[in-house]
């Protein structure tokens, strides 16, 4: 079943067309990654998701609801979580309360945001800088903090902004741990975009590739993977699919 589909998805600014026409699906339980080169789309299509930009044309259903037109707060609160590309943590708060501000999308009351930010720190790995200001975290754990204040929002589905973006080896490794478990563990459903292939190839059960906007390629890793038009627009004619396939 369906928890996320994209019907025609488009958005103009002027003249530009940065999403022509997308049609996707994310199966509820999966792991679906976004693929493409920088400024096919990818994070255009996250902020029409949540409406940080308007539709121009198309349609948005959750759980088979359509939310094309919903205001952010309220598709927060039905069940989707965010994080974003660019982390900026609040650097004067702890990183504790950090999460207790998401948490208030779902939660009324301090006890409760409070509870939620606890559990959500200890899954990923920050329960012992629960206390530092947010702004004194080392990068590995302002992602960590971002994906931490998504999952405080109680997600059904949850949106991966290149959450592995300049992160070291073992830091790398320790988010693509963090993901499986967002999924297997919790039972979220993840859409996640990300240029590392490794993070790709580890996590999707099917990958979605797009170009200048528009679908290019969707299957599974390897049948993408190996399709000419995303090694062409993206891969690179070097890329092996086989360093990255079970790795």
């Amino acid at each position: 079943m369906s928890i996320l589909t994209l019907d025609n998805l488009t958005k103009n600014f002027g003249g530009l067309m940065a999403v022509d026409h997308v049609s996707l699906s994310v199966e509820e339980g999966e792991i679906l990654g976004l693929i493409g080169p920088n400024g096919s789309g990818k994070t255009t299509i996250f902020n029409l998701i949540n409406q940080y930009f308007p539709v121009s044309e198309g349609k948005v259903f959750f759980n088979g609801t359509d939310i094309t037109h919903k205001k952010t707060h309220e598709i927060a609160k039905i069940g989707i979580g965010r994080t974003f590309q660019k982390v900026r943590p609040l650097k004067r708060l702890t990183v504790e309360d950090n999460v207790m501000a998401a948490a208030f999308a779902r939660e009324s009351t301090f006890a409760g945001a409070r509870s939620v930010a606890r559990e959500v720190l200890k899954f990923c790995n920050l329960d012992s800088s629960s206390m530092l200001l947010a702004g004194s975290l080392p990068i590995g754990g302002r992602k960590r903090l971002e994906i931490a204040k998504a999952l405080a929002t109680r997600p059904k589905l949850i949106l991966l902004d290149e959450t592995a973006a300049g992160l070291n080896p073992g830091e790398l490794d320790e988010a693509i741990g963090i993901i499986k478990k967002i999924r297997d563990e919790l039972g979220i459903t993840v859409l996640i975009v990300e240029h590392i292939i490794k993070v790709i190839m580890t996590l999707s059960d099917r990958i979605h590739a797009i170009a200048h906007g528009a679908t290019i390629a969707e299957g599974t890793p390897e049948h993408v993977a190996k399709n000419p038009t995303v090694i062409e627009s993206y891969l690179g004619s070097d890329y092996n699919v086989e360093d990255h396939l079970n790795v």
